[in-house]
């Protein structure tokens, strides 16, 4: 049985941190790109980072250009693990975050991501 569990949300001030975990069970994690999306509510789905299959210094990543130097994505194969952190958090970072697993690589097409996480919710107060 694929699963996919966040963990890692929270409520914190305008400028703080967060880290987000997703463990994955279910399928070869490391055969897999990761990515994480958020949606707030009455907004559509976000593509915010995605990291290709391989971890440590050989994973290649992308971010979306509203959490590049901000956000950090990365992965430990090993431990079938994504990981988000997440620094200068803003208002507009408010949202449900949600890892998902890809066949396709360097992707935030969420149409091409088949695997999805339950989410976990990130608010950040002003």
């Amino acid at each position: 049985q694929v699963q996919l569990v966040e963990s890692g949300g929270g409520v914190v001030q305008t400028g703080g941190s967060l880290r987000l975990s997703c463990t994955a069970s279910g399928f070869a994690f490391d055969d897999r790109a990761m990515g994480w999306f958020r949606q707030a509510p009455g907004q559509a789905r976000e593509g915010v980072s995605c990291i290709s299959r391989s971890d440590g210094p050989a994973g290649a990543t992308h971010y979306a250009d509203s959490v590049k130097g901000r956000f950090t994505i990365s992965r430990d194969n090993s431990k079938n693990t994504l990981y988000l952190q997440m620094n200068a958090l803003k208002p507009e970072d408010t949202a449900m975050y949600f890892c998902a697993a890809s066949r396709f690589s360097l992707t935030l097409d969420a149409e091409l991501y088949d695997y999805w996480g339950q989410g976990t919710q990130v608010t950040v107060s002003s």
